[in-house]
Parts: C-alpha cells; structure tokens; sequence
C-alpha cells in the first residue's frame, strides 16, 4: 500500500503547526535508504521565536468541514507516480513530477505527503540531489504554506541551506562558474582605498521562500521572514550558520496579574507590621499628649481613715508606711523589711483602696499598672513595659508601685509555654532582684487568685508577705455605709445596723451601689430624702434581680408560684437551725418566677451538720408544696434552681457530716474507685430524699397555714417575715388598698 493511498484512507488529524518538527511529520518511509545526519556546525546565538496561541469562540464551537477526496483516476494516477518515484529516489524530474501531481489535488493529505517525503529526504538522504533542485523546494514550502504552516519556511530554508552547505554536488553536476569579473581581470591598485564590503547576498533558498510567501497573499509573513533573514545575516557578517530557534510560550495576562497582587499582597503585609512596631516603640500614634509611658498618678489622696471594714489589713500595712517614712528606722537592729507585698482577697473589697492609702499616708508618689499592660501582641513590648515602669519608679526617691490583676502576667510557667510568653514574667523578677534596700521603693500587687502565681514570685524576697483581705463583717459594713452615706440626705427611718445585718456577703463596692441605687430611686420618686424603703428596694434588686411589675401573669401560675414560695416560707420558719426568713415574693425576679429571702442573725464563719440539713430542707419545701397542691404529676420545673442548690448543699458535706465518715473526698480525683464514687453518691441521693421527707412532714401538718399564706402573696404579691408570721395566725394584715391609699399619701 503507498503511503498517499494511506493517507486518503486513514486521513489523520494534522498536528499544530507551533508542536510540529522537521523529523515527525509523516510516517517512517522504510523504502528510503537510511543515512546518518549530517553534522551541524556549532550553535552560536539563538533566534528565539516567539509564538502566541490565540484562541476564539469560533475555533471552539466550530467543526471542521471534511474535505472532497479526489477521484479513483487521479488515485490511481499518483500511485503511479509514487511508485516510480520510490524507485528512482534520486531521479529530480521524478519527484518534481510527484510533488506537482500532489499540489495540483489541492488536497491536505496531498501536501502532507510532500512534506513527509522532504523533510524524511533531508533526515535519511542529505545527499539526494533532489536538496538541490529549486523546484521541488518551491513545491514543498507551498505546501507547508497551504497546509497553515507558514512559521515553519524559515526553519526550513535554514535547513536546506546548511544541508546543501554540508553536502554539494558532484563537480560534474556543478553549475558552470560565472565569468570572471572585473576585479578579477584587474589588479588591485595599492594606492587605492579599500573597497565597501559587498552587502549580504540573499541565498537561493532564502529568495524562493520569500517569493512563496509573497505570492500566496502572505505580505506580512513575507516582511517577517525577510527581516528575520536580514537580521540573522547582519549578526553573522553575511555567513548562512545555523540559528538555533527557540519557541517560547507567551503567560497569559491572568497568570501575570495573579503574581503581582501576591507579591503586593506579601509585601504590603511585612510593610504593616515593621511601620506597626515603629508606632508601638516609639509612641508617636498614641493619643493625647505626648508623655512618658508611666507617671505617678494624681488625684484624691486616701487615707487609711476612708478604708472600713479591713482594720487587719490596715494593721499590717501599717509597717510599710513607718518603712517609707524613714527607711532606716527599720535597720538599727539589722532587719531588713520585705520589697513586695501581696493583698489577696474577693473582687470589691478594696485592694485597690488599700495600695493608695498606703501612699497616701507616707507621702510618696503611686505608679499604677494593671496586668494587662504588660502584655502585647509583639514579642518583648511587655519585658520593655516593666523596664520603664521600675525605671520610672527609681528616678523617686521613694515611691510605691502598684500592680493590679498581677495574675493576668505571673501565672504559673510551664515547660510546654513559648518563651517569648515568659519574657514578661521574667523581666519581673529581675527587676524586683535588683531592687536595693536603700532606694525605698515598694512593691505592691493585688489578685483575686493568689494559686495561680508562679512560685517565684510568692518566694521570700519578693512577694513573700501576703495580706489578707477579706469580706467586711457586720461591723464592717456598718462602718462603710455610714462613710458612703455622708453626702447622702437619709431618713430617720434608717438604720446602719439593720441595712448591715441584711447585707450579710456584700464587699465594698456592693455596698457603695446599693447606697447609691437608693439616692438615684429617691430621686426618681421625687423624695425630699432617702428613706429605709429606697435601701431595701436597692438591697432586693441586687440580692434578687429587677422587680418584673410590667410582665403579665396568668393567674394560675401565680397562684402556683405563692405556693412554691409558700413552702419555702413554712420550712425556713419551723425548721430549726434554717437561716431566718427575711421576706418573700409571688413576683419575678430577674430570671427567677418567684423569691424567697433570708436574712442571717450574723456572719457565718462555720456551718454545722444542723444548719446543712435546714438548708436542704428549705430547698426541697417548694417542690414539695406543688406536689401537696396539684399532685406529682403536675410539678412544674420551677424547682430546679431549688434541686442544685440542695445537692451543692449535700455535696459539700463531705467534710465528715455523712456516713462514710470523717474522710475527704475530691471529685476531680482520679484515684477513687468506682465503688467509692458510686457511695458518694447514694449518700448525696440518701441526704436530698432525708430533707423531701421531713419538708414533706412540716407542709402536711400545715397544710392550712400553707393556703392561707398563698392567698396572701396572690394578694400582696410581696410580705416581710412579720407580716408572713401574721398571716399563717389568721390575723389581719393591712389590705392592698389600705398599701395604697399610704403610697399615694406619702407620695
């Protein structure tokens, strides 16, 4: 089978033109004798071609429309032609004969086999003097023209010229030499100037390739390749050497685009963060006035005469005023007072308050830092803080510094932190090292969880005295709402004691809200003072939350919710050891439906086996009351606040109140057994079902005081424990328009 009939037949797809290489362009021709390439002189400069792909939407959505074979004649016509050809393969007449037979088909297929059958002659056969016939290398440029491969005429007549170079013809089949000119025949005169060197002749090959491209209405591919030939023979002074191509794939403008804001994106970033450690160093973006980072603090001097309720702690410090009164009082007998000190204690009870009176009192300037100012975002600013700080502090000659939430900076180090998170907690301790006993500096620092510090800082020689700042008790609280109420108009009606004995738990700052969320209500009801009522409507809002008065309830549950609160009430009064009741409310109370308050005699400092049992039963007697009243099956889940805090209650008594005996038990131990913790807890169940029995026993024998009370409340919505006593005896109490009519005439 010839290879144009292979060709007509299997017709395959034509490879692009920029993939396409000078030895793949058909298949093998085993009829052609293989011979070695010719070799190449060495690569000089690279012409490097640059190629774009373009692609439309009419490449993509378009087929191609399959073109007409020839007829069986001319099939048969050029088969003959192939033949002879393949046998006589240097015969030039021959394979021009082919090559025009093919052309004049204006085939694909056609042209492709003339370009297969040149370009396999210039790889196996160079020596062919078909090379050199300008003819068949007219005939095989048109084809590649035609074939959409007018790229590729350049690189081919480049071969052709160097293969032609590399192996002439015979001198027999040499062309005659051309008559000698005029140079020649003449000497050369001496004296005459040196002639121009002769302008780069275009070859043979070059001179059929532009007339190709030119008259195949080519005019701009013509331009191009006749200047690539001008400029390839200007770089080699006119010497046809081979030019290596290179073709380069041209980056789309997305890929361009995509790399440039990455790279803008990444600079932009590192730009931000130099500039934003600039400012941070230096300061220039801070507002206000410009001034140092630390300053003693100015304001109000406190005195130890307006701290109440923390005689011991005052005590205590007390010390360090003497030290910073006259640092050498202390080292007459070699004693040496300690450089920090530590106030512990629950948030409002005024540590803060404490730290200023001591510099109040001796004199001396007070620099404040919190915690968190020592800690940053950028590594070594907080180390840098604490430098300026007790810089700051030794340019006095005496001062105190004071730290606030010192746990927000000295909590515990561990192996698996970064270091650059000790940074700030080591600076620290160097600084508090290199304190001297003469500069008179001390060190005081505040924190609601004294267990969290690192153990470095509570060793002797910095932290290492710890005062204990405690809750005020009852004295105490007499003393600090006495001292908030002197710019206070109040009522005589009011009475210290008994507004200190109802706010049993509260810390300073507590009190000081409730004395001023009684002024702010007198004022809001236009009173001309602030009378007892005012402090128990602010003691209930905070103890209780905000009154709900504008929520609508529905009868029924309200009726439900005096019971709940009913049952509580009956408990807490006949059950012995129970905190004695204080009032108790049908209305809402922030979350809660319903609230029953408790006032203690005094301050509990111990709790015995008796109290623990009356609280679990006071708990439990609101569930119980809704059992009584409406049956199990209708217990609403108003009790659940009510069952944790009985079973916290029973938890807690494990310090020896229960069966297993006088042993502590941790629940976040690991090591208890299985079994020990299933005891604990039965006996927590055992303690919680104990206190349901004997509510249940107590409302069940007063079932009618129970209805009595919850009518009232229905009625009163609120009552006080006198009031409460009043109505489970059946003795009368003012009625709701008697409340009102007094209201509104006060008012």
């Amino acid at each position: 089978m010839t290879m144009f009939l292979a060709a007509c037949r299997a017709r395959p797809p034509p490879f692009p033109a920029a993939s396409r290489s000078f030895f793949s362009r058909a298949p093998f021709l085993g009829c052609l004798r293989v011979a070695s390439p010719p070799r190449l002189p060495p690569r000089t400069s690279p012409l490097i071609l640059s190629q774009s792909r373009q692609l439309s939407i009419g490449s993509i959505f378009s087929r191609p429309k399959p073109s007409q074979a020839p007829s069986p004649h001319v099939v048969v016509e050029i088969s003959k032609l192939e033949a002879e050809a393949d046998v006589n393969r240097h015969d030039v007449a021959r394979q021009i004969t082919l090559f025009q037979a093919l052309v004049s088909t204006n085939f694909k297929q056609s042209y492709e086999v003339v370009i297969s059958r040149w370009e396999k002659m210039c790889e196996f056969d160079p020596a062919s003097p078909v090379l050199h016939s300008s003819e068949a290398f007219r005939l095989y440029l048109t084809c590649l023209v035609n074939s959409g491969q007018p790229a590729s005429v350049f690189p081919a007549v480049r071969r052709r010229d160097v293969l032609i170079a590399a192996n002439p013809l015979a001198p027999a089949a040499t062309p005659p030499a051309s008559a000698p000119t005029d140079a020649a025949k003449n000497p050369v005169d001496a004296d005459a100037p040196p002639a121009p060197a002769p302008a780069p002749v275009l070859s043979e090959s070059q001179i059929i390739g532009q007339s190709v491209l030119a008259s195949t209405g080519q005019p701009g591919a013509a331009d191009s390749f006749s200047h690539r030939l001008s400029t390839a023979l200007e770089s080699r002074g006119g010497a046809l050497e081979p030019i290596p191509v290179v073709i380069q794939q041209n980056k789309s403008w997305g890929q361009s685009l995509f790399r440039f804001v990455l790279s803008l994106a990444v600079a932009s970033f590192f730009f931000l963060v130099i500039l934003s450690v600039f400012f941070e160093n230096t300061g220039l973006m801070k507002a206000g006035p410009a001034k140092a980072q630390f300053e003693p603090t100015e304001g109000k001097v406190v005195r130890f005469s307006d701290v109440h309720g923390v005689d011991e702690a005052k005590e205590e410090l007390q010390d360090v005023v003497e030290f910073l009164k006259d640092p050498s009082a202390f080292a007459s007998l070699g004693g040496k007072l300690t450089k920090g000190l530590l106030l512990t204690g629950e948030p409002g009870t005024g540590k803060t308050m404490l730290a200023r009176a001591v510099a109040g009192e001796a004199g001396v300037p007070f620099f404040f830092a919190s915690g968190s100012d020592f800690e940053e975002m950028f590594v070594g600013v907080g180390a840098k803080r604490v430098r300026e700080l007790f810089a700051a502090a030794r340019k006095k000659d005496r001062a105190i510094i004071f730290i606030d939430e010192l746990d927000a900076v000295g909590g515990k180090r561990s192996s698996r932190d970064q270091q650059y998170m000790k940074q700030t907690l080591n600076q620290l301790l160097v600084e508090m090292d290199g304190f001297q006993q003469t500069e008179g500096i001390i060190v005081i620092a505040a924190t609601n969880f004294p267990q969290s510090l690192d153990q470095a800082l509570v060793r002797p020689g910095r932290f290492d005295r710890i005062i204990a700042v405690p809750l005020p008790d009852i004295r105490g609280r007499a003393q600090i709402l006495k001292h908030h109420m002197k710019d206070v108009i109040i009522g005589k009606d009011v009475d210290t004691k008994i507004l200190a004995r109802g706010t049993s738990g509260f810390s300073g700052a507590d009190l000081q809200n409730m004395v001023n969320q009684a002024a702010i209500q007198a004022s809001k009801e236009h009173a001309t003072e602030v009378s007892l009522k005012h402090f128990e409507w602010a003691k209930d809002r905070i103890l209780m939350g905000a009154e709900g008065k504008s929520r609508y309830i529905d009868p029924k549950n309200k009726l439900a919710t005096a019971y709940h609160e009913g049952g509580h009430a009956l408990v807490a009064l006949y059950t012995e050891g129970a905190m004695p009741l204080h009032k108790v409310t049908c209305l809402p109370r922030g979350h809660a439906l319903g609230y029953t308050s408790f006032l203690p005699e005094e301050d509990r400092t111990s709790v015995s086996l008796k109290q623990y049992l009356a609280s679990i039963d006071v708990s439990m007697g609101g569930r119980v009351a809704e059992e009584l009243i409406y049956g199990s099956e209708n217990v609403s889940s108003g009790a659940s606040s009510d069952i944790q805090n009985a079973t916290s209650t029973a938890r807690a008594m494990r310090w020896g109140f229960s069966k297993l005996g006088p042993v502590f038990y941790d629940p976040r131990d690991g090591t208890l057994s299985s079994r020990r913790k299933d005891e604990i807890e039965e006996e927590v169940t055992n303690l919680i079902l104990g206190g349901q029995g004997r509510a249940t026993t107590i409302l069940t024998s007063r079932i009618e005081e129970l209805h009595r009370l919850a009518r009232a409340l229905v009625e009163h919505e609120t009552l006080d424990s006198d009031e409460v006593k009043k109505v489970i005896k059946g003795e009368p109490i003012r009625t709701i328009t008697q409340v009102l009519e007094e209201e509104l005439s006060t008012n």
